[in-house]
């Protein structure tokens, strides 16, 4: 005998996709990626190594989470902000490209991928960033200032008019990254010639 949702058609066994506005949303440890999130705030939820794939977060905010190793194929981030978040080693690079509007403040995103995004005027402030990948990134007009960029990768990386201020640990190539316009601190310019081995005599 056939079982009963058979008889009904296969996509009675579909999983529906609830919409969920305008919601606080706190301290959690589970998350279901069927759902869509609009204009809701998530707050010191630990969603570490948890699967966001496919999901849809519109105007929403991640405040104080944990969301290091969460897997976002296909993922939809739009006109989302996360404030003093651990999100260490996301790939971004396998979400939804043509949907990702997203702002960091004070947020750990050591590890993380961002290789071949479109980040025009995105803004990273006061974010950790150590071993980043922004190669062959667009990130021009963007602001990652007051920034830990040891070891972040910039390959083929569109850098014309972003802000790098007070940020550290920058080494950048310029004969293979554009860099035009771009604010630079002083005490970082021996980042721009590190490939040649040259010495800055601050003294003078």
């Amino acid at each position: 005998m056939w079982p009963d949702w058979f008889a009904t058609g296969r996509k009675s066994r579909e999983p529906k996709h609830m919409l969920i506005a305008n919601e606080v949303l706190e301290k959690l440890d589970v998350f279901d990626n069927q759902n869509e999130y609009e204009a809701c705030t998530f707050k010191n939820c630990d969603f570490s190594g948890g699967n966001f794939s496919t999901t849809k977060f519109i105007e929403c905010e991640f405040v104080g989470c944990n969301l290091s190793n969460v897997m976002v194929s296909e993922t939809s981030f739009r006109e989302v902000t996360f404030k003093s978040c651990k999100m260490l080693g996301i790939q971004f690079d396998t979400c939804n490209k043509l949907l990702f509007e997203a702002s960091f403040e004070s947020c750990q995103l050591d590890h993380s991928v961002f290789f071949q995004m479109k980040l025009k005027n995105i803004d990273f402030l006061n974010c950790q960033l150590v071993e980043v990948d922004f190669a062959e990134a667009d990130l021009s007009g963007g602001k990652l200032v007051g920034c830990d960029l040891t070891n972040a990768k910039f390959d083929f990386t569109n850098l014309e008019g972003a802000d790098l201020s007070k940020s550290s640990g920058l080494i950048i190539d310029p004969e293979s990254n554009k860099i035009n316009k771009a604010k630079i601190p002083l005490s970082q310019l021996s980042g721009l010639l590190a490939k040649y081995n040259i010495k800055i005599d601050k003294a003078h």
